[in-house]
């Protein structure tokens, strides 16, 4: 059976503050296999940037990992020293952020940024260096790349730079890409040519994706499978159409019955009384339980941990007979 390209286990992130100690992550585990899609779904606050964060070793401090194991292809990565954690950086994991701007200065041209970033992971010249940069502007979809390669970045357009973005993070191959509300800056016509760009390359280069995102359309349209993330813990994990057509925890029904269907008449659409716990006062039990429509006395008192209930379906929802005790 092929390894994960990733692995996460156990992962708990913690904020020390002077009025105790914030878990922004408790205790997730999940895997990405070579040339999957993860999609990590869910509200602002969920922990699923601080996810992405962790993995790729920028956590602000004085945020920390205070428990659990991160492996690149078996070889942990948590652990590393600065300077190697930096050097895998860029060259096995690559990133696209949520907003182009804080990813390219403005003061320097694209090309500049681009031949910088692939001498630095590649033993390449400055030729060729720049011959790859042209390369990967022009699978991205950038017309006339040989020309506008020398521009700065105030002179593309919000998707053309966000595709700048994107060949940043191929630059070196990377055997992971984690890309963080990529689409969530752009119309929604840019959003569709975005996704088709990272879909096609990394499928090409056999790249995986942790896609971290909000948006259930871009999970829907992009991911082999879905993690739902609430207050910190994975709530539901498995296959996307799965998940979609038949959520089995209540938090992930209830996103499901907050997108508009073509055809439907309504009124008003559903929504999730309530709203996310504040990591200071995370309820006893299940995170979930004080919006949950369907809890019980359990909910209230047991968390339970994410748990296998199906083949290939993990859910943390005391509904389902199986699960354990976090």
């Amino acid at each position: 059976m092929t390894e994960p390209l990733l692995s996460v286990r156990n992962l708990t992130v913690e904020f020390p503050t002077r009025h105790g100690i914030l878990t922004a992550v408790e205790d997730i585990s999940f895997d990405i296999m070579p040339g999957e899609v993860l999609g990590m779904v869910g509200e602002s606050g969920a922990g699923k940037s601080m996810t992405g964060n962790a993995i790729i070793g920028l956590i602000e401090r004085p945020g920390r990992i205070a428990r659990g194991e991160i492996r690149l292809r078996g070889k942990r990565i948590d652990n590393l020293p600065a300077d190697d954690m930096r050097a895998i950086r860029g060259r096995r994991i690559g990133v696209i952020f949520q907003d182009p701007l804080t990813s390219l200065n403005p003061l320097y041209r694209i090309s500049d940024q681009l031949i910088e970033t692939i001498r630095t992971h590649l033993p390449l010249s400055q030729e060729d260096a720049r011959k790859r940069a042209i390369k990967l502007l022009d699978d991205v979809g950038i017309p006339d790349a040989g020309r506008r390669i020398d521009d700065y970045p105030h002179q593309f357009s919000g998707g053309m730079r966000q595709r700048v973005v994107i060949a940043l993070a191929l630059c070196a191959d990377p055997d992971l890409v984690i890309a963080d509300e990529p689409t969530t800056a752009l119309d929604v016509s840019v959003q569709a040519q975005i996704i088709d760009v990272m879909k096609e390359l990394c499928a090409e280069r056999g790249a995986a994706i942790l896609l971290v995102t909000h948006d259930m359309g871009v999970i829907a349209e992009t991911a082999d499978r879905v993690a739902v993330m609430y207050a910190g813990r994975i709530a539901e994990i498995g296959p996307v159409r799965d998940v979609i057509m038949n959520a089995r925890h209540p938090y992930t029904e209830g996103l499901m019955g907050a997108i508009p269907r073509l055809g439907e008449n309504l009124e008003r659409l559903q929504q999730i009384p309530g709203a996310m716990p504040r990591l200071s006062a995370i309820p006893n039990g299940c995170a979930f339980n004080p919006r949950c429509p369907r809890v019980f006395d359990r909910c209230r008192t047991h968390r339970p941990a994410l748990s296998e209930i199906e083949p290939g379906r993990q859910v943390s929802c005391w509904l389902y007979p199986g699960v354990t005790e976090a």
